[in-house]
């Protein structure tokens, strides 16, 4: 019989390693199945969605709870998908809102779970790690210092590497790119990178294309291109249209955008491991609802929380995060980046240690390989006669 699959995936990161792993597993058993909570790259790549994860995606706490009947109405397509055909192991990527209430029932129903890219219990709410002991069979972490925190933990735990690594080849060159969308090959590019969410995208862009205006003030020949997740709606692009200068926007081609870029303004999330791993300067930012920012900022047990940072040790690159986070502040960083070359320097070997980080290409192969490990031990545990 066919190895049979449940995942969940509840945003556009993790949609992506989705797919790439569904590829993975799919090319060692070309028989499995698998099936769950995903968007377009898990589909594209062989998953069948039992559910859309872009119903449901939104970051903040506040926020969260418009959602909370659509996400329910989620878990118990999941679940009842479970009770009716049980799969031989679930698959869960991050998204501990979510996936916190689905991995526990599946459980129950004595199928192994695998948290794959688990949350980041280092960074805050270590006590979740209490939670995740209870209901997971393995933990598979992409960054090396997560592993002695499960390990230590008492959790079964693998560091497979970053999947990134192998996502992040541009599509073409950096001149046929630009000229593409009518802009210089050889004039100063700025990649604006808002986020994937409705609501992120909704805080963060208008500032980061306000300061457009004072960076081409400094750098009058100053280009920009907008990196747009899939799936927006236009609306939330309008202030683009208001900025009379040279500024393109691409949809999903991230990649290409931040290798054609000398300087990257990010939202901050898995976008700034991508960045790092293009060798791109960038200035991180974020905003929240101000209930929801009050709210975690008590809840955040570390000093910085751009990615990079935290997997360097140290402040690479700067964060503008809430009130700090203004179209000045950011065009006086990007400026200094753009016109400093010893600073652009130095960054960019922040950014190679954080490379050297990630664990080398192969990742997804990795977790594949481990998610059947998992399976055939649970397999062999279930045909093994009883005393």
């Amino acid at each position: 019989m066919s190895v049979r699959l449940l995942l969940s995936c509840g945003e556009a990161s993790g949609d992506l390693y989705a797919g790439a792993l569904t590829r993975e597993l799919r090319a060692l058993d070309p028989s499995l199945t698998i099936a769950g909570l995903g968007g377009p790259q898990f589909e594209a790549a062989g998953g069948r969605l039992i559910d859309d994860y872009r119903d449901i995606a939104v970051t903040g706490l506040t926020e969260a709870i418009a959602k909370v009947p659509r996400s329910f109405g989620a878990l118990r397509r999941l679940v009842a998908a479970a009770r009716a055909e049980r799969p031989d192991a679930l698959i869960v990527i991050d998204s501990p809102d979510f996936n916190f209430r689905l991995a526990p029932q599946i459980k129950k129903l004595g199928v192994p779970v695998i948290y794959y890219i688990s949350p980041q219990i280092w960074a805050w709410r270590p006590r979740r790690l209490n939670t995740i002991r209870r209901f997971a069979d393995r933990v598979l972490v992409i960054f090396p210092f997560e592993e002695a925190i499960y390990r230590e933990g008492g959790v079964p735990v693998e560091f497979v590497g970053h999947p990134l690594v192998d996502l992040s080849a541009p599509s073409t060159t950096r001149e046929r790119f630009l000229t593409s969308h009518g802009l210089s090959a050889s004039a100063p590019t700025v990649a604006v990178l808002p986020g994937s969410r409705p609501n992120e995208v909704s805080r963060i862009l208008p500032d980061l294309v306000a300061s457009a205006g004072p960076i081409r003030a400094q750098i009058p020949d100053a280009q920009f291109v907008v990196a747009r997740a899939p799936d927006l709606p236009d609306r939330l692009f309008e202030p683009v249209k208001r900025v009379a200068t040279a500024i393109a926007v691409v949809e999903g081609d991230t990649n290409t955008v931040l290798a054609s870029a000398d300087v990257a303004l990010t939202a901050s999330g898995t976008a700034t491991v991508q960045t790092a791993l293009h060798d791109t300067p960038m200035v991180i930012v974020y905003r929240l609802s101000p209930m929801t920012y009050r709210l975690g900022k008590r809840l955040v047990n570390v000093s910085t929380v751009g990615m990079v940072n935290v997997i360097a040790g140290e402040l690479v690159v700067p964060e503008l995060i809430q009130d700090a986070f203004t179209p000045d502040a950011v065009a006086r960083e990007a400026i200094s980046m753009l016109t400093d070359r010893a600073r652009a320097a130095r960054i960019r070997e922040g950014l190679a240690r954080v490379r050297a980080k990630l664990g080398g290409p192969g990742a997804s192969r990795r977790a594949a390989l481990a998610i059947m490990r998992v399976v055939k031990a649970e397999s062999r545990r279930e045909s093994a006669p009883r005393a």
